[in-house]
């Protein structure tokens, strides 16, 4: 909360300081990009002491937003027409190269600050083309603090500038200027842009080893959302397992093939990928959408390329029209009768992939995280916009039209057969007087915070884990073989399936729409399988229902792995227990590796007596557990992984596994 408070009052005096600016800025000509439009806000001095505040976090997530940064700021540049190319290079020594070819960050003297303005740029808070004064229209970034951050948060920056026939260059570390901006060189005369080199502080954050697939993902993201404009990634790294590679991300159909990329590993219910743009009081609107034949929704809205997983009042004016547009369709065209109530945004929406991405001149985000968006014109330009776009196309496409409402109507009648189970369950606990299933071996604390759910395979395991445990914190529930794959069924047959109620009514959230964070009776739930093929499945299954229908309890960080070991090694009366086969080889290297060696390989969590499940893998002084974490920044990538390793195409599950065989351990066949 303090840093929120914090932030506020840094927000309120850059307002200030802006305030007083306004008399300059009204002298700007619209358009102009030179070096009076980059404007002075305040100073870096926080940045350092308190990194959270501007990066949300210093741990590897941190570290990778200081890229996409970086990079935010060549994307501005295209977004206003004058850059087609960014690319992105991981250096030797894991520090970071971005070159654009935009007009380049202006080299001209600030007249507020008496500096270059590139200096200004990159070492006061608050300052850029993006306050106004008509350097750019629309923008991303993080508060227009991106390039000053970054450069505080790195032990040393360059930055190269191309403009008018030569190359300007300055350095600065820890955000501290080495030497006057200076010439040191020659380009071609039409030649412009610019090159930033950065390498971030190990004295901020944890790790500084930047991860290809990471920003390949968010990199992919970005080249889609700005049609036309080319991203290149470059590893130049040769360390470790790491090799040099290389990728190209270039989409002139923009967002539509965002969709279609989303959609690859799934059947579409029809052939057409529905695009809509236009710009309706003065915000500029892009829409794509596809249904395919599955059950989940995959929505994501953007404002000025920033993702924003909260959504806002952009998606709301989407929910919105399509659910009126839909319906307003089918009761004209009889294909919903004059008995049947409407379709709810639910039902149109099963089995939708959509991407909704604004233009805005001046976005007002809730939160400081840029979450959701809270410009209420975008609301009404962007339903106004798919509801006329829309309406057109259903009528010129009345098959598709068809196909949607009628796949629709199955949706609504599947909600209306949830919703009577879980009536009946709620009536059922109400008369029983518990809501608990009777497998469950529940903890006595009544604490959430001190309480834990071991959710275990099978009754042997189950059973030794009930005798193991500690009974004043630790819940056991046993389920028997494989849960079911949510990926492939509606909601009704997931409120029937035995298992999947045990964990809802255990848990005590609700799910979906009834999901309430505030009422989960453990804050660590933790998911218990054999270390094989079998258990793998077992716990992807669980988590493919935890993600789609719990996501928040994965997101607040309530979700755990355990560990079982793999090995029991005695000797001389001693035990040592080894999780992995490079563990178990470095203690025999430690111990000798006579005869006298007893090796056990665990088969199951069966094969350990209570103690043994204890001391391994549940006590925890002792255990190991892995928190199952989600990348907001990657959410469109997990969506797809879920789907390509659940989902009913088998092809792009092969090639899923084969691309990734040599990250798998201790795999038994």
């Amino acid at each position: 909360m303090s840093d929120e408070i914090n932030q506020q009052e840094i927000d309120e005096e850059g307002r200030k300081i802006l305030e007083n600016l306004q008399e300059i800025e009204s002298e700007h000509v619209e358009g102009e990009y030179g070096a009076d439009q980059i404007q002075i806000l305040e100073g870096l001095e926080a940045v350092r002491k308190r990194p959270g505040m501007y990066i949300g976090t210093t741990s590897l997530r941190g570290l990778h937003h200081l890229v996409y940064e970086i990079v935010d700021n060549s994307v501005d540049e295209a977004l206003a027409g004058y850059c087609n190319k960014i690319e992105v290079h991981i250096n030797p020594g894991n520090s970071i190269t971005v070159l654009d070819n935009g007009r380049g960050i202006p080299v001209g003297i600030n007249s507020k600050a008496g500096l270059p303005a590139v200096e200004v740029v990159f070492t006061i808070l608050h300052a850029g083309g993006k306050f106004g004064g008509g350097g750019y229209k629309v923008s991303g970034g993080l508060h227009g603090v991106g390039a000053s951050v970054v450069n505080a948060l790195s032990t040393w920056l360059e930055v190269d500038i191309y403009h008018e026939g030569k190359v300007y260059n300055q350095r600065y570390e820890r955000g501290k200027v080495c030497y006057a901006l200076k010439v040191i060189g020659d380009c071609p005369e039409g030649k412009t842009g610019t090159r930033v080199t950065f390498q971030p502080d190990p004295e901020i954050f944890d790790d500084t080893h930047y991860d290809f697939d990471t920003l390949k993902n968010r990199l992919r993201e970005m080249a889609f959302l700005t049609k036309g404009l080319k991203i290149e990634l470059f590893d130049d790294r040769e360390e470790g397992n790491t090799s040099k590679q290389s990728l190209t991300f270039h989409y002139e159909g923009g967002i539509k093939e965002f969709v279609a990329y989303l959609n690859d590993n799934k059947t579409p219910l029809y052939d057409n990928i529905l695009y809509f743009e236009g710009k309706r009081d003065n915000v500029y609107v892009e829409v794509a959408f596809q249904h395919n034949d599955g059950f989940n929704e995959m929505l994501y809205g953007f404002v000025n390329n920033i993702n924003t997983p909260e959504g806002g009042t952009h998606v709301e004016g989407f929910k919105r029209s399509i659910t009126k547009t839909f319906n307003d369709y089918g009761r004209s065209n009889k294909l919903l009768k004059d008995n049947e109530p409407n379709l709810s945004g639910d039902d149109i929406r099963e089995g939708l992939t959509a991407i909704i991405s604004v233009k805005i001149e001046d976005p007002q985000f809730e939160g400081q995280t840029k979450q959701k968006l809270g410009n209420a014109v975008a609301n009404g330009a962007v339903a106004g916009i798919v509801g006329e776009q829309l309406t057109y196309f259903l009528e010129q496409n009345p098959q598709i039209a068809k196909s949607i409402v009628e796949k629709s109507v199955l949706a609504q009648r599947a909600r209306e057969a949830a919703r009577k189970a879980r009536d009946l369950t709620r009536r059922k606990t109400a008369l029983e007087g518990s809501s608990l299933p009777g497998k469950l071996a529940d903890c006595s604390d009544k604490n959430p915070e001190n309480c834990e759910i071991y959710i275990v395979e099978g009754d042997s395991a189950g059973g030794s884990a009930k005798s193991a445990r500690s009974r004043a914190t630790q819940a056991i529930l046993p389920l028997r073989g494989k849960i079911l794959n949510v990926e492939k069924a509606r909601l009704d047959k997931i409120y029937a399936n035995a298992e999947i109620k045990a964990m809802i009514t255990a848990f005590g959230t609700g799910i979906h729409e009834d999901f309430d964070i505030s009422k989960l009776r453990y804050h660590k739930i933790i998911i218990m399988t054999d270390a094989d093929v079998d258990g793998a499945h077992i716990a992807t299954l669980m988590l493919t229902f935890l993600y789609r229908f719990m996501p928040e309890l994965i997101r607040q960080g309530y979700v755990y792995l355990a560990q079982p070991p793999l090995y029991k090694l005695e000797k001389n009366k001693k035990i040592w227990y080894a999780y992995s086969d490079d563990e178990l080889n470095k203690i025999l290297n430690e111990v000798g590796r006579d005869q006298n060696n007893k090796i056990q390989r665990y088969k199951g969590l069966g094969e350990m007596d209570a103690e043994q499940l204890w001391e391994t893998t549940m006590d925890p002084e002792r255990r190991i557990l892995l928190r199952v974490n989600m990348n907001e920044d990657a959410e469109s990538e997990l969506d797809m992984t879920f789907t390509t390793l659940m989902g009913d195409k088998v092809e792009p599950r092969r090639e899923f596994i084969e691309a990734n065989a040599k990250f798998v351990q201790n795999l038994d066949i």
